[in-house]
């Protein structure tokens, strides 16, 4: 399968999504959005689309010009039944291409929390997963669900975590593919948003929380073998 990834700033890649399309023989190219010279692809190029996180907002389009196009792109992906996946600002960016509103969560939600799945998840799945599991969350934006796409996790402080439209969309505002690497670039990039608040964790805490990774990359890997198996 063609997989073609867009990414926003430089420290929020693929992470373990890339450890699964290599060992599952997809071609991946990408555009990086952060990038002066980048140039999004025809929907002729791709089988698959992943929209990738970044701390921007999906409104910003005066800072961020290629917005508008990166939107319109993912509108015809989603036209083109292409099979999408968008993960936190990816998520967001899908929901508003599908007409929904993008809006500022009543709190942020930065650190290890638990995710709780709600029933038909494990359906859609086809296989079982824990009612509830720890991931890593850096948000701060949330999402009206669009037409016909279904919620399938929440948390305390956001309840909507994870979406899917048929058998083609799967939105996930939470970091199943995070490595630790990954964990580490957010903090030293945007650690400035790590106030003392609810539902922010310490830098120390962040950090020094390693056994999660596991249990969310099995997650991960279960939603990429159902999403582009």
């Amino acid at each position: 399968m063609r997989t073609h990834y867009l990414q926003h700033v430089s420290f929020e890649g693929l992470g373990h999504i890339q450890d699964w399309l290599m060992a599952n023989g997809h071609s991946i190219s990408s555009t990086r959005l952060y990038e002066k010279q980048s140039i999004l692809p025809s929907i002729q190029d791709f089988d698959a689309l992943i929209i990738m996180g970044g701390p921007m907002n999906v409104n910003e389009e005066e800072k961020y010009p290629w917005l508008a196009a990166e939107k319109e792109l993912i509108r015809q992906a989603i036209k083109a039944h292409k099979k999408i996946l968008g993960i936190c600002l990816g998520a967001q960016l899908i929901a508003t291409a599908a007409g929904a509103r993008v809006f500022p969560n009543a709190v942020k939600e930065i650190g290890w929390f638990p995710v709780t799945f709600h029933e038909g998840f494990a359906k859609w799945l086809g296989r079982d997963t824990p009612a509830t599991q720890t991931f890593f969350h850096w948000h701060g934006d949330t999402y009206t669900l669009p037409e016909g796409f279904i919620n399938y996790a929440s948390t305390e402080a956001c309840g909507q975590q994870l979406y899917t439209s048929g058998n083609n969309i799967v939105g996930i505002q939470f970091h199943p593919e995070m490595k630790p690497e990954g964990v580490e670039a957010l903090v030293e990039n945007d650690g400035d948003e790590l106030q003392e608040k609810p539902f922010i964790q310490t830098k120390e805490t962040i950090l020094f929380t390693q056994q999660h990774f596991g249990g969310a990359h099995a997650v991960m890997d279960s939603i990429l073998d159902r999403l582009f198996g």
